[in-house]
């Protein structure tokens, strides 16, 4: 199963190669046939631990297209289509995409490191610099933690704002990744203080002065880090995208990520599909959350409870959620994990669906998407190689 889903994986990464970068679906879909920073980047995270000379090529397209079509304040393109009526450019829809600034970071030191072509990461330095501009200005209040609208990452439709635990690590991943290059002690300080912020505002029985102390002692952090806090108060769903990479970059104490996986892996476990779901529990109608999550979807609402944001299983994010096992020593736990996203995607002859409800098992969502072909790859080389991504 192992060698069939790779290959098939490998073939869509192929077909959504074109010649301004990866599109995030094969799929005729206008929206889809688009290069997307975030798509563009985890596929190409994929594209380097492949080893396939030509879909790096298609990664080193990618960035070239969000690099070329940065604003001039610094934001990168949510996405990108090229045709012959010329360049159309979104930086977002109702809310700019905070994400697609770190995953562009990531991705030039990502590509620079692994294929030894250190100067790519001079040539976008000013481009660099600016993205890290544009984060500060984000903080808002200095004090280094960056804030998110509503709908300003990933999770497009969902309820996360404010202070969004994903977008923090993310950052503190795009530093890391830079800094391995500038070595900048001005980095390192900044590393360390949204590090330390993290930690106060994200973790349990945690010392230092809270962003919102009282919020903090009535939420009681317990077995995982929240998905967002903001002057309203925290919200409380396990985000499987943002605690990966809490593991990842061996962020809180040694207990408390513990916790994280112990709750992770028993989660996976109660699902059908043994994929963990994007974030949990779901909102129901019911739920005070359900009308705010309920209203913000521009086109046709998708939430449903157990689907999509709203406690779907995505591919993508069990590929995020395998590396971190893998860095934490568990390559059993990884290599299942393995299983269940081929398994996913495989589902109606290898469609590769963007998700599928946690409870019934069926795909959801745009199929051929690139990014769930990416998770087989990179983990797969992660687990079975020596393939490692800079951390």
């Amino acid at each position: 199963m192992n060698n069939l889903a790779y290959n098939k994986a490998i073939d869509l990464l192929q077909k959504v190669s074109s010649s301004e970068g990866f599109l995030a679906s094969a799929q005729n879909i206008s929206n889809y046939k688009r290069v997307w920073a975030r798509d563009g980047v985890i596929c190409g995270l994929a594209a380097l631990a492949s080893g396939d000379e030509n879909l790096i090529t298609t990664f080193r397209k990618t960035l070239e297209t969000l690099a070329r079509n940065q604003h001039h304040n610094g934001t990168i393109p949510s996405n990108v289509m090229t045709s012959e009526e010329g360049v159309e450019v979104s930086y977002g829809g109702l809310a700019g995409r905070v994400d697609a600034v770190t995953w562009f970071v990531i991705g030039i030191c990502q590509y620079a490191f692994h294929t030894k072509d250190y100067s790519f990461v001079k040539k976008y330095e000013a481009n660099i610099e600016k993205c890290l501009q544009l984060l500060e200005a984000w903080e808002f209040n200095n004090k280094g933690l960056l804030y998110v609208p509503l709908s300003g990452n990933w999770a497009d439709e969902y309820i996360t704002d404010g202070y969004v635990l994903y977008d923090q690590l993310l950052r503190v991943w795009a530093l890391k990744s830079y800094n391995h290059f500038v070595n900048s002690d001005s980095l390192i300080v900044k590393i360390e203080i949204i590090t330390a912020q993290i930690e106060c505002n994200f973790t349990p029985h945690s010392v230092g002065e809270k962003y919102h102390e009282r919020a903090y002692k009535e939420v009681n952090i317990q077995n995982y880090m929240p998905c967002s806090f903001s002057p309203a108060g925290y919200k409380i769903q396990f985000d499987a995208f943002a605690n990966s990479l809490a593991l990842m970059l061996n962020i809180g104490s040694n207990e408390f990520q513990n916790s994280i996986i112990d709750y992770s892996l028993q989660l996976r476990n109660k699902m059908p599909l043994r994929l963990l779901p994007a974030f949990w529990p779901p909102i129901l109608e019911n739920d005070l959350d359900w009308q705010l999550l309920r209203n913000n979807c521009k086109y046709e609402f998708r939430n449903y409870p157990n689907e999509f944001h709203n406690g779907g299983s995505w591919s993508m994010v069990n590929g995020f959620f395998g590396l971190a096992l893998l860095l934490k020593g568990k390559q059993k736990e990884a290599e299942e994990v393995l299983d269940s996203i081929n398994q996913a995607n495989a589902i109606v002859d290898f469609s590769f669906y963007e998700n599928f409800n946690s409870e019934t098992k069926v795909p959801n969502g745009v199929p051929f998407c690139a990014w769930s072909a990416a998770a087989t790859v990179f983990l797969y080389q992660n687990r079975f190689t020596n393939f490692k991504f800079l951390v």
